[in-house]
């Protein structure tokens, strides 16, 4: 299978390029035991990239170095040609597990980070959030605790708290993960559609390789260290994106393709 590169959108934020990057954990032994090593990959501005791999390959570790939550042990990560290293407004998570806090309400929960930055007033932020509750369907559940909505309703609520800080980069740590299939496909639909109107620039990690193939520009397969990044692959569905492409002849002769790279080892061009 070919990598395939093609220019990115001009005049956008949210360029990512990752230089020979390296984290160790310590085994039950204390033995060091390299997650992620030699790593060096660039994700365009204005795409939406996808990380797929099994679980242990360093999926999350690539994320939370990207975040800020982790520190490398070798190499460095750079943004829009700057060197960052800690968390940061520009690159916000959205996590595997819920981040609302059980005694706020949805509001309180969206306007929470510009808020405790202290970068909009009160009023402001809860203007902008009830733009966003508009978008995600869930104005009428504004003044609702976490434990009132359901699970697809709390992975709307976190996306709206995320993008109300308005980053230049996205990244989703497998964020539809246990939701029952149509809810699953429902939150994937609003969030192409999301990115499909602003093209904010997206880093998704996920296991599942129609998810990846529905979602992504590119899909960056993952194993495990020390070659971290084994293929970075080109998906040419069009966009705008709905579910339905899942039954074209071309996005199934993708999932043929990329099962027999995957699993069965056969390395051909898509």
């Amino acid at each position: 299978m070919n990598s395939v590169v093609k220019n990115s959108p001009a005049g956008l934020k949210g360029h990512i390029q990752i230089h020979d990057l390296a984290k160790r954990y310590r085994d039950k032994d204390g033995n060091p035991v390299n997650v992620i090593e030699n790593c060096s990959v660039d994700f365009p501005p204005g795409m939406l990239n996808v990380v797929m791999g099994q679980s242990g390959c360093g999926k999350s570790t690539l994320a939370y170095l990207l975040a800020g939550y982790m520190k490398p042990d070798q190499g460095y990560i750079e943004l829009d040609g700057r060197r960052i290293g800690n968390p940061g407004s520009d690159r916000i998570m959205v996590f595997q597990e819920t981040a609302l806090w059980p005694w706020m309400t949805v509001t309180e929960n969206v306007i929470f980070g510009p808020l405790v930055r202290n970068e909009i007033s009160r009023a402001e932020a809860k203007i902008k959030a009830e733009e966003l509750l508009e978008r995600f369907g869930l104005i009428d559940f504004k003044d609702k605790y976490p434990n009132q909505l359901s699970g697809g309703m709390k992975r709307r609520a976190e996306i709206a708290q995320a993008l109300i800080n308005s980053p230049d980069v996205m990244i989703l740590d497998e964020p539809f993960r246990g939701l029952d299939v149509m809810t699953r496909e429902l939150l994937q639909e609003y969030y192409l559609q999301l990115f499909e109107e602003t093209r904010l620039t997206t880093l998704f990690i996920t296991s599942e390789l129609e998810e990846a193939l529905f979602l992504a520009d590119r899909i960056y397969v993952m194993e495990e260290a020390p070659n971290n990044i084994r293929e970075v692959i080109e998906i040419d569905l069009p966009r705008p994106r709905t579910i339905e492409v899942t039954t074209t002849r071309r996005y199934l002769e993708l999932k043929q393709k990329m099962m027999e790279f995957l699993y069965a080892g056969i390395d051909e061009p898509i």
